[in-house]
């Protein structure tokens, strides 16, 4: 039989000071890395010797059992986040060191010169698309760039960037949060995914309103409401549609293309009545270069081709996680190999390749008959 141990989630018998030493570990990271005295890899140490410590100093977890749940949440970084992270960035250079991240860009900006227009096209639709695609900070790094190499001062892309990502980060990287989150209550991913996408669409149809507000008041923000309408409501709508009938995985992303699509459609017919720019990028400013000037002279007409080209990746990364979902790939995906230990003959190591992240990842180890881990909350030790 395997000693059983169960979480007391009040182990100083008063909730505001339980409460407190739970956030502990949270604390020190983000003090850390709000000091800026440390580095992001040194505040994420620190942060989970602190949760550790903590863990068994107060809450009475056994030793082994910490550094046992360190050791799987490392491993569960590993292969559902980091890979992630370094597929999204390894892709991001090499459109920036081919020259087509600079094609991107001038794509958008010939779409409109209005900066309002940019900014939710940028920030929120091409941002909700990284979030689906890599999630983990990705989308503000590469969608903050973005609108830094169209004229939008640093610190202002970061902020726009992130608030941007209210909406569609609850299904992150191919649904990852809402699996995780299945995983830990044991409640279907598809009934959370539709839940919060019985929600989440108002916020949707907000956000890209506030985010043109935090740049100009509101007589100038309505004046592109055709816009706001029309790609919030398309992201609103395609958000709440495929959350609900179709899935959880591709929600991120079929709602940003679905967005995408409707602003170049609309752009294509209406304009704003007069296109708005920092006041430092007027003609004749000493505040900064005359507009006439295009940052994108260098990159040359745009064709059609050229164009199709610089976004081929991302296309092709969305035909693919497309394809993920199609029944009969992601049946063939689903196959798995197993490797048996002859030191350990009762356990063996399975690796499963899931179409919903679209690699290989480890499964699970087998335990050994006896072992099992057991279905209550609680963890397990087994004895010899």
């Amino acid at each position: 039989m395997g000693e059983v141990w169960t979480q007391d989630y009040d182990p100083m018998g008063s909730w505001p000071l339980s409460t407190l030493a739970a956030g502990v570990p949270v604390l020190v990271l983000l003090g850390l890395l709000g000091s800026g005295r440390a580095s992001a890899w040194q505040a994420a140490l620190a942060g989970l010797a602190a949760a550790v410590l903590t863990a068994v100093g107060v809450f009475g977890m056994p030793a082994e059992m910490a550094i046992a749940g360190a050791g799987v949440g490392m491993v569960f970084a590993l292969f559902r986040i980091v890979w992630l992270i370094t597929a999204a960035v390894f892709l991001y250079t090499i459109a920036v060191d081919t020259g087509q991240f600079d094609v991107m860009k001038a794509s958008i900006a010939g779409l409109s010169g209005d900066r309002r227009i940019q900014a939710i096209l940028v920030a929120f639709s091409f941002g909700a698309f990284i979030e689906g695609a890599a999630g983990f900070g990705a989308p503000v790094a590469i969608s903050a760039a973005f609108l830094v190499g169209l004229g939008f001062r640093p610190l202002q892309a970061a902020i726009l960037c992130l608030v941007a990502n209210t909406a569609p980060v609850a299904w992150g990287a191919i649904g990852t949060p809402i699996r995780a989150l299945g995983e830990v209550t044991s409640l279907d991913p598809e009934l959370l995914s539709a839940t919060a996408g019985r929600i989440l669409p108002f916020l949707s149809l907000v956000v890209p309103c506030w985010l043109v507000r935090m740049m100009v008041p509101w007589r100038l923000t309505l004046e592109v409401w055709p816009a706001l309408l029309t790609i919030g409501g398309a992201f609103a709508a395609a958000q709440f549609a495929w959350s609900n009938l179709v899935g959880y995985e591709l929600v991120d992303i079929i709602s940003s293309i679905a967005s995408l699509v409707a602003g170049v459609v609309l752009l294509r017919f209406w304009k704003p009545r007069r296109e708005w720019r920092f006041p430092e990028e007027q003609a004749g400013s000493p505040e900064g270069p005359d507009p006439a000037s295009s940052p994108f002279e260098a990159v040359g007409p745009l064709t059609p081709g050229r164009v199709f080209r610089a976004w081929m990746p991302f296309l092709l990364l969305t035909v693919m996680v497309i394809l993920w979902g199609v029944p009969a790939i992601k049946g063939r995906l689903e196959a798995s190999t197993s490797w048996r230990s002859r030191r350990c003959p009762s356990c063996s190591l399975r690796w499963r390749r899931r179409p919903r992240s679209g690699a290989g990842r480890p499964g699970c180890w087998r335990r050994p008959r006896g072992r099992e881990r057991p279905s209550s909350p609680g963890w397990s030790r087994g004895k010899r």
